[in-house]
C-alpha cells in the first residue's frame, strides 16, 4: 500500500505538474525569510531568470527594495541547498505592489449586521404653537415606544 506523501512525489516528478513543484519550492523560500517579510510578501515567482516579489503594501517596497542582495542570496542558498529547487535561478530581483493579498492574512467578517438598542427615551416635551411640528414630535415618540416593547 502506497502512502499519499510517495503518491504525491511521484506526481510532483511528472513534467505536467512542474509548477507544483515549483510552489512547493516558493512556499520552502518563503519559509525561510523573517516573520515581517513573510507577512510582507503577497507571492513570488521566476521568470526568465527574473524573481518577482509581489508585496502586499507599498511602504514594503522600499524596504524589500533596499534588501534585494539578501533576497537573492536566499535564494540561491536554497538552490544550491536543496536539489528539488535546483530550477530556482535568478540574476535580477523586481519587487512591485499587488493588490492581492498575502495567503497568510487572517480576516475575520461578520455574517450579521450589528443590531443597536433604542437608547432614546420618549419622554420628551413639546413647548410650539406650530401644528404640523408638534405632529411630527408625537410621530418620533411613537416610533421610540415601538422601538422600547
Amino acid at each position: 500500500m502506497k502512502k499519499a506523501s510517495m503518491i504525491l512525489s511521484h506526481l510532483t516528478d511528472q513534467p505536467q505538474f512542474k509548477s507544483l513543484k515549483q510552489h512547493a519550492c516558493y512556499k520552502k523560500y518563503l519559509s525561510l525569510l523573517g516573520a515581517k517579510w513573510q507577512k510582507a510578501i503577497a507571492f513570488v515567482y521566476i521568470r526568465n531568470e527574473t524573481l518577482f516579489v509581489a508585496v502586499t503594501h507599498p511602504g514594503f517596497k522600499m524596504e524589500l527594495n533596499y534588501n534585494k542582495d539578501i533576497l537573492k542570496s536566499v535564494l540561491t542558498q536554497l538552490s544550491d541547498i536543496d536539489k528539488s529547487c535546483k530550477m530556482l535561478r535568478a540574476q535580477k530581483v523586481v519587487v512591485f505592489h499587488s493588490k492581492y493579498r498575502s495567503v497568510i492574512q487572517h480576516s475575520s467578517q461578520n455574517a450579521t449586521v450589528p443590531f443597536y438598542n433604542e437608547l432614546a427615551s420618549p419622554d420628551f416635551c413639546i413647548e410650539s404653537l406650530d401644528e404640523d411640528i408638534k405632529a411630527k414630535f408625537e410621530a418620533i415618540k411613537a416610533q421610540i415606544r415601538g422601538q422600547h416593547s
